[in-house]
C-alpha cells in the first residue's frame, strides 16, 4: 500500500487536461459485450478501476488491443461464459463496483449472467435492488446465493420489452436496464431514468451500433428492441468530477490554473455551485480559467440572508462525487455553509481528518456538515491521514497541498482508482509531491 508525501502551502500554475470520464468508461466498455463486431473507444482513462474492468473482459474472452494512448479496440465475438463461475471472476468482480454493469449486456446477449456482490468505495449502503428488480420485469429470473453473496440471473429466450418505473434514478441501474433492453423483444420505456451526460453518451453509442433509443437526455427513455448490434467508434467525455477537483485545487492553493477542453455543455450546475462559494470561473473557448484568488473567496448567502446549503441530487442536480471537494474548499472560504450529502450516509466521515488539520466543521449527522471558513487567516495544519475512498482521497490531497508543512496521505490506491497519474500531473503544476 503506497502513500503520497506532500509539502503544501505552495502556489501552483499552468494548465491541466482532464482525463476521460471514469463513470462513462465503465458503462461503454461493458456495452462492447452486446456485439460480435469491433468497437473502438477513445479517451479511456488509465486508472485502476477501468483497467480492472478491461482485465475482466479479457478473461471473458474479449479481444482487446490498444491502438494509441487511451484508444482501444474491443471484440466480443468469442465469449467464455464459464469464467463467470470461476473463483478468479469472483475475486476480480467483487473488488470493482462497476462490474455490476456486466449483467445487463451478458443477460441480453447470452441469456444469463452472474456477479458477486460488488465492492468499491465504502461510503454507505449501495443496494442493487433497482438493477435486479427491473431486469426481472424484462422476463429474467434472479437467484441470490446468500452463502457466497452471488447474484445469478437468467432468461429463457429473449428478454421481453415492458414499462419500467425506477424507484431511484440510479446511474448504473439505468445503464444496466438500457443495455438489457436494446436486444429485447418489443418496446421498453424507462421512467425516472438517470439522465447524466454519461448515460446520454452510452445511449448515443448504442444508437450508433444500431439500437433504437429515444428520449436521450430526459428521464423517460423509450427503447425499441432490435435483433443485433454492430460495431462503432466512440469518444469518452472529459471527467466532470476531475474538472471540479481541479477547480477546488486552484481555489485552495490560490493558484492560477487553466483546465483544458472541459466540454462546457456537459458540466451542468458544477460551475455555478463553485461560484456560490465565491470562486471565479472564466470561460475561454472550451477551456476553463481559474484566476489567482489573492484575497480569498466569499460564500454567497441566500437572498434573505440565510446560510447557503449545498446538497447533491441526481442529474441535473449537483454531483455527489464533488461534495467532498466542496466541503474542503469551504474550510478556507469567508463565511459559512451547510453541506448536505443526501445519497450516501458514510461519505462525510472523512471530515474528522480535516478537523485534525484545524478546519472548523461540525458534523451534524451522517448526512450534514456545517463549515465555518477560515478566510485564509489561518492555514490548515499538515498531518498524516488515510484516504477512505476516491473522492475523499482527492479532497484530502487538496487540503494537504494547501496546508503548510509536510503531510502524508496513506492508501493512495483509492485515489489511483479514479485519477490518472495524479502525482506526475500535479508535479507539472509545481506541486511538491512524491509517491513513497
Amino acid at each position: 500500500m503506497s502513500s503520497i508525501r506532500v509539502k503544501g502551502g505552495k502556489k501552483l500554475s499552468g494548465e491541466i487536461t482532464p482525463q476521460g470520464a471514469k463513470n462513462e468508461a465503465l458503462q461503454v466498455i461493458c456495452a462492447v459485450l452486446l456485439t460480435e463486431s469491433d468497437v473502438v473507444i477513445s479517451n479511456i482513462p488509465n486508472i485502476i478501476d477501468v483497467n480492472k474492468l478491461i482485465d475482466i473482459l479479457k478473461n471473458l474472452g474479449v479481444s482487446v488491443s490498444e491502438i494509441d494512448k487511451g484508444k482501444f479496440t474491443f471484440n466480443a465475438k468469442d465469449i467464455n461464459l464459464n469464467y463467470l463461475n470461476s473463483s478468479g471472476f469472483a475475486n476480480d468482480a467483487k473488488s470493482l463496483r462497476g462490474s455490476i454493469m456486466l449483467v445487463g449486456p451478458l443477460l441480453s446477449r447470452f441469456g444469463s449472467a452472474s456477479i458477486p456482490r460488488p465492492g468499491g468505495d465504502k461510503i454507505g449502503r449501495r443496494r442493487l435492488d433497482t438493477h435486479f428488480d427491473n431486469l426481472e420485469k424484462l422476463g429474467a429470473k434472479l437467484n441470490y446465493l446468500s452463502e457466497d453473496k452471488t447474484y445469478s440471473i437468467e432468461s429463457k429466450g429473449r428478454l421481453i420489452g415492458t414499462d419500467i418505473l425506477l424507484d431511484e434514478a440510479s446511474v448504473t441501474g439505468t445503464a444496466n436496464i438500457i443495455m438489457a433492453s436494446v436486444l429485447a423483444d418489443g418496446d421498453t420505456s424507462v421512467y425516472n431514468a438517470a439522465c447524466e451526460p454519461y448515460i446520454q453518451q452510452l445511449c448515443s453509442m448504442l444508437n450508433n451500433m444500431g439500437a433504437d433509443i429515444s428520449g436521450i437526455g430526459s428521464n423517460l427513455l423509450r427503447i425499441k428492441g432490435v435483433e443485433k448490434l454492430n460495431g462503432t467508434t466512440h469518444n469518452i467525455l472529459p471527467d466532470m468530477i476531475e474538472i471540479g477537483s481541479w477547480i477546488g485545487l486552484a481555489a485552495m492553493t490560490r493558484s492560477k490554473l487553466r483546465i483544458k477542453n472541459v466540454s462546457w455543455d456537459n458540466l451542468g450546475q458544477i460551475p455555478d455551485v463553485f461560484r456560490k462559494l465565491g470562486i471565479t470561473i472564466q470561460r475561454d473557448g472550451d477551456d476553463m480559467l481559474i484566476p489567482e484568488h489573492k484575497n480569498g473567496y466569499s460564500i454567497t448567502n441566500y437572498i434573505d440572508g440565510s446560510i447557503l446549503t449545498i446538497s447533491d441530487a441526481p442529474w441535473p442536480g449537483f454531483s455527489p462525487d464533488l461534495i467532498s471537494v466542496i466541503l474542503v474548499i469551504a474550510t478556507q472560504a469567508k463565511g459559512s455553509v451547510l453541506i448536505h450529502q443526501k445519497m450516501f450516509e458514510s461519505r462525510l466521515f472523512f471530515v474528522d481528518k480535516l478537523i485534525d488539520m484545524g478546519a472548523k466543521i461540525i458534523l451534524c449527522d451522517p448526512h450534514r456538515a456545517s463549515v465555518i471558513g477560515h478566510d485564509f487567516k489561518s492555514s490548515l495544519k499538515s498531518t498524516t491521514m488515510t484516504s477512505p475512498d476516491i473522492r475523499a482521497g482527492i479532497a484530502l490531497l487538496i487540503a494537504a497541498l494547501s496546508a503548510k508543512g509536510e503531510s502524508i496521505i496513506q492508501n493512495v490506491d483509492q485515489i489511483d482508482r479514479g485519477y490518472e497519474n495524479v502525482v506526475k500531473r500535479l508535479k507539472k503544476l509545481g506541486a511538491e509531491i512524491e509517491r513513497i
